[in-house]
């Protein structure tokens, strides 16, 4: 028996039918390409690795994430955590590979997978094995156990079931309610010594794959739930709705509401991050244009717009560029009062000039508030 499906009620279809407005919106505007969809896709790629690692404890900076993706060394996080980020960098990519593919089905030799790519690192906590014995989460904080996984006997059963219903069961229940318990049960499970929160993650991330909601990068909540109020929110959701013992029940409401708020919340920031980057990309055109600069510039103004930096090895392998055509553009734009160079050799790079600072603050003073669809609904 696995935690079942909840009844929705007229607020949760109407906040369920606005994301699926949303997301309809993004794939359409998606079918088109655009000069930026790359580094947009590859900025959201590393936001979700950041907010589903620093649930964990593992914390990285958005850019230095964006090297370990790459395959270079990066600026500020350690090796160890730079270890727990390629992992789960490798296991979002095959998740992204397994969404497209034409024959799929879920099985527990997939799930092990991708905790093996995860924390393969981790050689002493067998990685990609069902856990021989009991497993208990603890409050960091207190070390007061707060959750008792259920008996390593039966997760072998357990993991079967939640395949089968993956593959067979609710098929005509929404997708973002089939992920977000896909989530629920297999966190609560909790099949491996480590990663489980990360895979239960990732896992809602693959079921809205496999449904072609829209690319994971699109799709995916882990940013979201990596902000500091959602991660506190999610905990104590996950606790009032899982209970302290494995104890399958129908009463998950809280969790898949807290679940389609987030999606609300993240598609919202999500379509607001493609707007602004037609917008910005336009204008940092237009600027580039005037000062008589390449065309190909603009792929480094608008990475140091998203982020706080860029490298010059990031800036040559966007363009396809030689290191000097890379640097005599930087150079370029570092003169005309773009960029700010930092740094020597390996561990120079570029943060925003004066005049990119204006344009980062005058989008920053436009930014709106997102609007949370429940409270909305509840005023209705």
């Amino acid at each position: 028996m696995l935690y079942e499906l909840p009844a929705l009620a007229a607020q949760d279809e109407k906040v369920l039918a606005e994301i699926e407005d949303m997301r309809r919106d993004l794939k359409y505007r998606l079918a088109v390409t655009h000069r930026w969809d790359g580094q947009l896709r590859r900025q959201l790629q590393a936001r979700a690795i950041q907010g589903s690692n620093s649930i964990e404890g593992y914390r990285a900076s958005v850019e230095d994430i964006e090297s370990i993706m790459a395959g270079e060394e990066p600026l500020e996080t350690s090796g160890s955590v730079a270890r727990e980020i390629a992992g789960y960098q490798q296991a979002l990519t095959y998740i992204q590979l397994l969404s497209k593919a034409p024959a799929f089905r879920f099985d527990a030799g997939v799930l092990n997978a991708l905790n093996f790519m995860m924390i393969g690192h981790h050689h002493a906590k067998a990685p990609g094995v069902i856990r021989p014995g009991g497993i208990y989460v603890r409050n960091s904080d207190t070390g007061e156990v707060v959750y008792e996984g259920p008996d390593a006997e039966q997760v072998p059963e357990l993991l079967q079931g939640l395949v089968e219903w993956l593959d067979h069961g609710d098929l005509d229940a929404p997708s973002y309610v089939r992920a977000a318990m896909a989530h629920l049960n297999l966190v609560k499970i909790h099949p491996w010594r480590d990663g489980n929160g990360r895979m239960s993650r990732a896992l809602q991330t693959l079921v809205l794959g496999r449904d072609r909601i829209t690319t994971p990068e699109f799709c995916s909540i882990e940013e979201w739930l990596g902000k500091q109020r959602s991660t506190v929110e999610y905990y104590d959701v996950l606790g009032e709705v899982g209970r302290r013992r494995w104890s399958p029940h129908g009463h998950t409401l809280p969790w898949v509401r807290f679940c389609l708020r987030a999606h609300h919340l993240q598609a919202q920031e999500v379509r607001r991050r493609l707007s602004e980057a037609g917008e910005i990309w336009m204008l940092l055109e237009e600027q580039v244009d005037a000062d008589g600069l390449n065309a190909r510039c603009v792929s480094a103004l608008y990475e140091v717009f998203v982020n706080r930096r860029l490298r010059r090895s990031r800036y040559q392998a966007d363009e396809t560029l030689s290191q000097g055509q890379a640097a005599r553009d930087l150079r370029d734009l570092a003169a005309k009062g773009w960029l700010k160079p930092y740094g020597e050799t390996k561990g120079r790079f570029y943060a925003p000039g004066a005049r990119m600072a204006r344009i980062k603050a005058d989008f920053a003073d436009r930014m709106t508030p997102l609007e949370d669809p429940y409270r909305r609904a509840g005023r209705a």
